[in-house]
């Protein structure tokens, strides 16, 4: 009965890492309303919104406290029920991953997805960090990269990553080939700085090309004037969409239980949400607007 009753529990989980006993089909997730900022876990759904010209077009709920493997489900369920496709998919640094750029790409459409390391490196820190392959030279002519000392990384083996998506991805590993005596070691190996271990430690750095070439087009595109103003709108209309939900028509938790009540009650909000930015563009006579423009430099 025992042996039953655990592989119940593990059909209900499925790949989740947790569920709750009153709603299985909800999954526990760090709520952001502990006073003390500590992230207490509760049972939550991941709601998602696609919103266009200030209005949610498009929504569903998912299980997993994660972004990365929402997006793609996102866009493929969108694209069943919409008599059109979606040109630019704008999204944060919580969306990035090898699989979504190369779906996107491979979808006819271009990607506007802000690089998870792109605040962390503006800051001085990361641009001193000689750890960082960002900040070595790479030739591409020999495909290996050049550190502080001067001594080349070249690539030594290959290996393939599957995600828990079931995408697959080839990473390159480079090795100095002797990092013995070198000033910089303890700046440049991170992790374990004991002495005797330390002392026979090379250099590594684990590379995926295709993820750098999908980021560094990506960067080059979301930090352009039209790629500006589409960052700036994905946070006021997309993050506005949730704040107005929360705030002004002060929804904190949901009324019913199970996945189908739920996805019913956040699409009956969203409902409500847009007849009220129906009602608003109206009176402040902006119907027919779709971008907020970008305040230019006086």
């Amino acid at each position: 009965s025992k042996l039953k009753e655990y592989k119940e529990k593990l059909r209900i989980c499925g790949k989740r890492n947790s569920y709750s006993k009153t709603d299985t089909d909800a999954t526990f997730m760090r709520m952001k309303e502990d006073a003390m900022l500590n992230g207490q876990l509760k049972p939550a759904y991941n709601l998602q919104h696609g919103v266009d010209s200030e209005y949610v077009t498009w929504l569903d709920i998912y299980p997993n406290p994660t972004d990365t493997l929402t997006l793609i489900p996102f866009l493929k369920d969108m694209e069943k029920y919409m008599p059109f496709k979606y040109k630019n998919i704008v999204a944060d640094a919580g969306y990035e991953s090898e699989e979504n750029y190369v779906f996107i790409e491979n979808n006819g459409q271009v990607g506007y997805i802000k690089p998870q390391n792109y605040e962390l490196s503006k800051t001085r820190n990361y641009k001193n960090d000689i750890s960082r392959r960002e900040n070595m030279d790479y030739d591409p002519e020999t495909d290996s990269y050049t550190c502080r000392n001067g001594k080349k990384l070249s690539a030594v083996s290959e290996k393939r990553e599957r995600s828990s998506s079931g995408y697959q991805r080839r990473v390159t590993i480079y090795e100095c080939k002797s990092c013995r005596n070198c000033p910089y070691k303890k700046e440049c190996i991170k992790g374990n700085n004991c002495k005797t271990r330390l002392k026979d430690r090379n250099k590594k750095l684990y590379v995926s090309r295709k993820m750098e070439e999908k980021r560094s087009a990506c960067l080059e595109r979301i930090t352009g004037e039209f790629g500006t103003q589409l960052r700036m709108n994905r946070s006021i209309q997309a993050e506005g969409s949730f704040a107005n939900v929360k705030e002004d028509m002060n929804f904190r938790r949901y009324l019913y239980r199970g996945k189908e009540n739920v996805l019913a009650q956040s699409t009956l909000l969203a409902i409500g949400f847009d007849i009220n930015k129906l009602h608003h563009k109206i009176m402040s006579g902006r119907t027919g607007t779709h971008l907020f423009e970008l305040k230019k430099a006086s």
